[in-house]
Order: structure tokens, then C-alpha cells, then sequence
């Protein structure tokens, strides 16, 4: 498929950041004029991603976050969420609802399946001690104008 456009930016893996993030992925997904409903859904599901990178790729410690997101020929818009941090052990475990790796009760563990719910398609990619990429993509219908 075909770039119409792209952009990239790299933020370091704050928690104050994660708005930040959410906020320019749904800018530059909105030249496809998509519904409230459709940006509500590429931000949450961006949040999730980015929450889990802050949360769990570094351990405490403060790395990079780089979002990478593209509009395809078609209306189809794709973001990647990358972090170089600790990894993944095992994906397809990670992406069970409830699983989760954090101790006690702050956790839910549904991000990967929220993702999923507002997303048309979700992969993971991960290696242990390399890092994780999380690409989201979702079609956006074009309307009559």
C-alpha cells in the first residue's frame, strides 16, 4: 500500500507524556476526516499503548517512546508504538485479557485487549532485552462530502 503521508516523534516514557502522544497521533489522523468516534478510538487505543511502554518496557527508568504513524492509500491509517526497553517474554500470554506482569492491584491487564476493541488489527513484535513494537491500524471510512 502506497504513503500518502507520515510522521514520527520520539518522547521519552513519562507519564506526562501519554497525553502528549495520544493528542498529535489523533491530530494527524484527523486529515482523514474521521468520525468523533473513530479519533476517540485511535486515542484510546494510542493511550494503552504508550501507558504500557511507560509501565513496563523500563523498569523505572526513563527510555524512549517513538510513534511512527502513516496514512495508506485506501483511508487506512497505521501506527507503531516502539520502545527499546526489557520486552516481552511471552506476547500471545501478554495479549490474554487480565494477564498482567505488575504486582498488586494497579493493574488491570485488559490493555492489549483494548487495543484490540478499537482497532481493525493489532500485532506485537517483541524481543527480551531488545524491545516491543505495537502496530494499531484501523480504516477510516471515507464519507460523501
Amino acid at each position: 500500500m502506497n504513503i500518502i503521508n507520515e510522521m514520527r516523534l520520539k518522547i521519552p516514557s513519562k507519564s506526562v507524556n501519554e497525553g502528549f502522544a495520544r493528542s498529535a497521533v489523533a491530530s494527524f489522523a484527523a486529515q482523514l476526516d474521521p468520525t468523533v468516534a473513530e479519533i476517540a478510538d485511535i486515542k484510546t487505543a494510542v493511550s494503552e499503548a504508550v501507558t504500557n511502554c511507560i509501565v513496563h518496557a523500563y523498569a523505572g527508568e526513563i527510555g524512549m517512546i517513538t510513534l511512527e504513524a502513516r496514512i495508506l492509500e485506501g483511508g487506512v491509517f497505521m501506527v507503531k508504538i516502539r520502545d527499546r526497553g526489557c520486552g516481552i517474554a511471552d506476547v500471545k500470554q501478554a495479549m490474554e485479557p487480565l494477564f498482567t506482569t505488575a504486582q498488586g492491584d494497579e493493574r488491570a491487564g485488559l490493555g492489549f485487549s483494548v487495543m484490540e476493541s478499537f482497532m481493525d488489527k493489532v500485532t506485537v513484535r517483541s524481543t527480551l532485552g531488545k524491545g516491543t513494537i505495537v502496530t494499531l491500524t484501523k480504516k477510516i471510512e471515507q464519507r460523501a462530502r
